[in-house]
């Protein structure tokens, strides 16, 4: 469905309203629930569109077939700056043309196989994003950082409505 700020202004505006006037109607407990497979190493998760079986990496034993919960963290990360990005440029009716969201994380296994003691697993990750203009002339903030950060780099250009990045 195509959306442009006018129509996002009006989908929003009575829950903005709501939210101002009852702030705890804005907090919204997220659940996710998985189902422990009987005879392997895998955790059948329900996306809301489908069923994912998690299991371990291959760097751990796993066969590779099952999805990596490691990867399943960074694709949500993926979908909610991707998400966020796209509302924040329609509600200020700047037009992408496209654009790319990556995050990377470095995973060291040696916590999850109790090789090393004081190792937790994930040691880095990020999130990046590049967007396309419509108007070849402008080039598109790229993000390093949180959806958050995503979300409030890119503010309206009063002259222009355009974004513009902030200095940090």
């Amino acid at each position: 469905m195509v959306m442009d700020s006018t129509a996002l202004r009006e989908l929003q505006a009575p829950l903005k309203d709501k939210y101002r006037s009852d702030p705890g109607a804005a907090v919204v407990t997220l659940r996710a629930q998985g189902d422990l497979a009987e005879d392997a190493i895998a955790c059948k998760v329900e996306t809301g569109r489908a069923l994912v079986e998690a299991g371990l990496h291959p760097a751990t034993g796993g066969s590779g077939l099952e999805a990596c919960s490691g990867d399943m963290l960074l694709e949500a990360l993926v979908a909610c700056a991707g998400v966020t990005l796209k509302a924040v440029a329609t509600a200020i009716d700047f037009k992408l043309k496209g654009g790319t969201v990556r995050a990377e994380g470095d995973l060291d296994f040696r916590g999850t196989l109790g090789v090393e003691r004081h190792r937790s697993g994930s040691a880095t990750s990020g999130c990046t994003s590049r967007s396309t203009p419509t108007s070849p002339r402008r080039s598109a903030p790229t993000c390093c950082a949180s959806p958050s950060a995503i979300a409030s780099c890119c503010r309206p250009c009063a002259r222009h409505r355009r974004p513009r990045p902030t200095s940090r």
